[in-house]
């Protein structure tokens, strides 16, 4: 019986406890004839594992087996395990937790109890077994606001909501449904909650119709297997990075303006867009080549051209290549039933199955009278889903890229990944119920490893990916888009805290499609430029939708103030990669949420929308018409308006009015923001001097974010510049005055 039916008979509750045995990383207890594992998996890091499972985990976990130290002592009527300055402590009738850190509890079971006198849902519980599903309540207090979960569009704090983790074809971002679901959340309280597993999550974060005073997280898997994390939210995000692995660098020349559109219907107009950028000296680095551009719809995917358009795909992506652009092109892991390639994965036993073992055919059209694309795009045809889990079907598909990489594509846009049905069997046993979320991280793994492996063979640098979906561990083959958002105002609202929703659960890199993909009306000049200011603060930037996104196309003023943006994005990109590298080794995402950078600041919680850019910068994205904002200059820091070079106090709020070719940007106090010079492709940076100017911001107490750590700058006001930075180039806010100093030296004074 699920949650929504229940009643307190019908589950399974859990409660003779008993101490089996224990050694130096693991206790091993019995409750009511159920396994209870209890590992020191990491620092900061509890592992519980409830039941037994045979099924695949397909390496979600970077840190698989347990590395900390535990003791057990026995404690009331229960049992206390100890790791580090972590504590849980165990008890029976029925079974609960309470997570303590530094001696102060941070999470325990629940404690709304039903007019009977029993709790309204039992702290563990079986709710089904068919399929099995595990219910988990915990406690909540009045003020505690609970962030993470993928990429949801809706409000950042989920407290009230039920988060459904279930990755699907969100068709926009106007619900709650979402292309990434993660099931992972934390608490600025701070605790963390990572369920491993690849099967349905639900999560009732306060949700009244269960419990608004309780966290329920439901698991549909054959056993219960829990993360419980501890520390301040930097932190959790940190032993989460640690524990689902570190997010890989993307190439240098992501991090430029991505040129796109749905679609370039000829190579002609890809290759006049491409010229047309040069021509028109906008900074430009990737041109997408979509779907319908470069594959026939009726046969695709079979990595083969469309032989009436691209009859010499080498020569026409070479026309692309020459314009110093690095391009990419789109796939899905689907093949037609009309291309011969289906025949033969289909022979092979490559495809997901039906029960009877035949290849499941995949229709998109589940309602003649509803196709889900309309009339917007063009019907795709019956097809079969790669099998993943095969391995000599993945190595084919990983394989198969060879050609395209050889004919001129540097990258590929991974789509699609959420068409896994519930019924379809998988080579290793699996259902695709228990495949469906896990599916993408699959393909994309396949598809970044491949780019890798070429990459290696041909020393082309890092890979990546440019994809649409993601899960646990999907900050290992970076990057993701956020799907397919209206071209409107609250669109791009929505689309801002899918990123910053996708940051607050682990994931660095995140981008949308500036200007919007899809609505009854082109995007507006003023809301394509507002879009590009706001995109200009994320870790990657493409424009993307169906219509014409190139600045050109909304006007000769939207064209000059898209130039002068995108070369303030070149001139960002040292801080940008900086930034990057910090979150490869932290975990911690380029935009950081209010409730990330300042947990504890209530007030700057409440400011969903804006966000730190690295460690420097605070943006406050303009999403509605008339270019005003509300900002919250959070306490405890100092701020200087990079347009007017006003100095705010922290601990304020305050309404801001920006032109379209300002940025509503301020930066920290304290630190250094290191620009480049402005270049038309990344391939024009001086690698060996990548700074041209140095902007400080009050006396330097932070070292600077920036690619390399180039620069380095110490608490005393130092700062050792790289060879060739002139001191011209240094700028300084008001109140502050340079001198040189020896060994190549500038000493920074107060003036006052």
């Amino acid at each position: 019986m699920s949650l929504d039916t229940f009643a307190q008979q019908d589950f399974r509750r859990l409660a003779a406890l008993s101490l089996e045995d224990s050694d130096s990383r693991t206790a091993r207890f019995d409750v009511d004839g159920l396994p209870l594992v209890v590992d020191a998996h990491a620092p900061g890091i509890l592992r519980l594992r409830l039941g037994q499972s045979t099924l695949p985990d397909y390496g979600l976990l970077a840190i698989t087996e347990p590395c900390g130290s535990l003791q057990v002592q026995p404690e009331g009527e229960g049992w206390r395990v100890v790791s580090g300055d972590l504590a849980l402590h165990l008890t029976g009738s029925p079974l609960s937790l309470s997570l303590i850190h530094k001696g102060r509890t941070v999470l325990s079971s629940i404690t709304d109890q039903h007019f009977r006198g029993r709790v309204r849902l039992p702290a563990f519980g079986v709710c089904d077994r068919e399929p099995r599903r595990w219910c988990v309540s915990l406690a909540l207090a009045s003020e505690t606001a609970i962030y993470g979960f993928g990429e949801k569009f809706g409000r950042l704090d989920k407290r009230g909501q039920l988060i459904r983790g279930r990755t699907e074809d969100a068709l926009g971002v106007n619900t709650e449904l979402s292309y990434k679901n993660i099931p992972f959340c934390w608490s600025p309280d701070g605790w963390g909650l990572l369920a491993h597993t690849p099967g349905i999550v639900r999560h009732g974060a306060g949700y009244a119709q269960w419990s608004h005073r309780t966290h329920v997280t439901e698991v549909e898997d054959e056993a219960l297997d829990l993360f419980l994390l501890a520390g301040e939210p930097a932190e959790i995000l940190e032993r989460q990075s640690a524990l689902t692995g570190r997010p890989a660098m993307p190439p240098l020349w992501s991090y430029g303006m991505w040129l796109s559109r749905a679609y370039y219907q000829v190579p002609q107009e890809a290759t006049d867009a491409a010229k047309e950028v040069r021509r028109r000296r906008i900074p430009c680095d990737v041109i997408t080549i979509d779907g319908r551009a470069a594959w026939e719809v009726r046969t695709r995917f079979a990595f083969e051209w469309d032989p009436a358009r691209y009859d010499n795909a080498k020569r026409i992506l070479g026309e692309l290549r020459v314009q110093n652009l690095k391009v990419c092109v789109w796939e899905y892991p689907y093949v037609s039933i009309h291309n011969p390639l289906f025949r033969t994965l289909e022979s092979k036993g490559w495809l997901l199955k039906r029960a009877d073992g035949s290849a499941y055919v995949f229709d998109w059209v589940k309602d003649p009278t509803d196709d889900p694309f309309g009339k917007v795009l063009t019907p795709l045809p019956p097809s079969g889903a790669l099998d993943f889990t095969h391995p000599d079907a993945a190595k084919f598909w990983g394989d198969s890229h060879d050609k395209l990489f050889d004919d001129g594509i540097d990258v590929i846009k991974s789509d699609f990944g959420e068409q896994v049905e519930d019924d379809m069997v998988a080579a290793n046993g699996e259902t695709g119920r228990r495949l469906h979320n896990v599916y993408s991280l699959l393909y994309n793994r396949c598809v970044f490893d491949a780019t890798q492996r070429y990459n290696d063979r041909h020393g082309r640098g890092p890979a990546m990916v440019w994809g649409r979906d993601g899960f646990i561990g999907s900050q290992r083959y970076p990057v993701q888009w956020g799907g397919d958002p209206q071209s409107d105002w609250e669109g791009m609202a929505a689309s801002i805290r899918g990123g910053l929703c996708y940051g607050l659960s682990g994931v660095p890199y995140h981008a949308t499609d500036v200007g919007g993909f899809y609505g009854a009306e082109q995007p507006s000049a003023e809301l394509y430029l507002r879009w590009t200011a706001n995109a200009i603060f994320s870790s990657h930037f493409r424009y993307h939708g169906i219509g014409k996104r190139e600045p050109w196309a909304f006007g000769e003023a939207a064209e000059a103030i898209a130039r002068r943006l995108l070369e303030f994005r070149y001139r960002l990109i040292p801080y940008i990669v900086g930034a990057a590298e910090q979150a490869a080794k932290t975990g911690l995402p380029l935009m950081r949420a209010m409730p990330l950078a300042y947990p504890h600041d209530r007030a700057a919680r409440a400011f969903e929308l804006q966000y730190l850019f690295g460690d420097a910068l605070l943006v406050a994205p303009i999403t509605r018409p008339g270019g005003s904002v509300e900002v919250w200059f959070p306490a405890g820091d100092t701020w200087h308006d990079l347009e007017t070079g006003e100095r705010i106090v922290g601990g304020q709020a305050r309404v801001i009015t920006r032109t379209l070719e300002q940025l509503p940007v301020w930066a920290r106090e304290g630190h250094v923001l290191c620009l480049g010079r402005a270049v038309q492709h990344t391939g024009e940076m001086d690698l060996a001097n990548p700074v041209e100017e140095a902007r400080l911001f009050g006396l330097p107490r932070h070292a600077p974010c920036v690619m390399n750590t180039c620069v380095k700058a110490g608490c005393d006001g130092e700062v050792s510049w790289i060879e060739g930075l002139k001191r011209g180039q240094l700028r300084l806010s008001p109140g502050l005055a340079a001198r040189e100093a020896p060994g190549g030296r500038v000493l920074i004074d107060s003036a006052r």
